[in-house]
């Protein structure tokens, strides 16, 4: 079996009525440490991982996605493609070339599957 195991990112997905609050409540309200090389893209120390806010305008409410690392992202998506997991690619696109997919857990959370680039 490929090797899966925790990621660093946790994208928040919010809707734009409440992005401007949700980024003032981590900065201001709880204080967390952001994340400036990655401008535009907003996101905040929290641990040891990154947590981005995305303002999405079509959403009515928000959802958190979640990363998990692989050494080989095709046989990961594959094994978990032969255990039933479902696949969710067109929920956001990845880029040509991207070492990775989406899947969905049994709750419908979003993962993203990937292969870091340092691996």
């Amino acid at each position: 079996m490929t090797n899966i195991t925790g990621g660093i990112n946790i994208a928040m997905k919010v809707p734009s009525h409440q992005y401007e609050a949700v980024i003032a409540f981590y900065r201001d309200t709880v204080g967390l440490e952001p994340i400036p090389e990655k401008l535009p893209a907003v996101g905040f120390r929290l641990g040891p991982n990154q947590l981005w806010i995305d303002e999405v305008p079509n959403y009515s409410h928000s959802e958190v996605w979640l990363e998990l690392f692989t050494d080989d992202h095709a046989a990961a998506l594959g094994h978990l493609a032969a255990k039933g997991v479902v696949r969710c690619d067109p929920v956001e696109k990845l880029g040509e070339g991207f070492r990775g997919g989406w899947i969905m857990n049994p709750a419908n959370i979003v993962h993203l599957v990937r292969t870091p680039d340092a691996w």
